[in-house]
């Protein structure tokens, strides 16, 4: 509970999942570009953590790596990481067709951009100021927990594209008042 600064130093290549998980005081770290792999949930919960930057030599990521992470105001990929890109501080991969993750500490409405076809795992985990997401009809899948403990969304509405939701998708939306799910969404 009291490590505040973590480096990952040279010839480490995996961070294992849940590794920081809830360390509430961790406000800085460095990951060495011999880092290839982020476990699930890997910085879940860092709520003092403000900023991430992303080495070119990840080429893996986990669901959830930074979800609940409530003081988090940007991710940053290295420019030359072939597998992952951030926008406006948020995490995507590449060619930007999915969204892993959008920093729980940003505030204000957000837009998907078009093009994006799936919502990450936890992508949206713990955003308690985002009071509404436009879901572009590009989007065919929305993850495990996606949403979880958003709890300033108010209404979501999923388009037409959209096939699968994932488990506990809207779990802890304490203001959701309404959720318009089309007829083509088969799980």
């Amino acid at each position: 509970s009291s490590l505040t600064s973590v480096t990952i130093p040279k010839g480490v290549t995996s961070i294992g999942d849940n590794a920081f998980y809830r360390c509430t005081s961790l406000m800085s770290m460095t990951i060495s570009g011999s880092v290839t792999s982020i476990g699930y949930a890997t910085f879940r919960g860092c709520s003092s953590l403000t900023s991430v930057t992303i080495p070119g030599s990840v080429t893996s990521i986990g669901g959830g790596a930074f979800a609940d992470c409530s003081g988090l105001l940007e991710i940053m990929v290295a420019e030359e990481n072939g597998a992952y890109s951030s926008e406006d501080g948020i995490l995507f991969n590449r060619d930007q067709t999915a969204i892993y993750c959008f920093p729980a500490g940003k505030s204000g409405n957000y837009s998907i951009p078009e093009g994006v076809t799936s919502v990450g795992l936890y992508a949206f985990a713990g955003c308690s100021s985002l009071p509404s997401v436009t879901i572009p009809g590009s989007v065919t899948s929305i993850g495990n927990g996606a949403f979880e403990n958003c709890n300033s969304l108010k209404s979501v509405t999923i388009p037409e594209s959209v096939t699968s939701i994932g488990n506990g998708a809207f779990c802890g939306c304490s203001s959701l008042a309404s959720v318009t799910i089309p007829e083509g969404v088969t799980s």
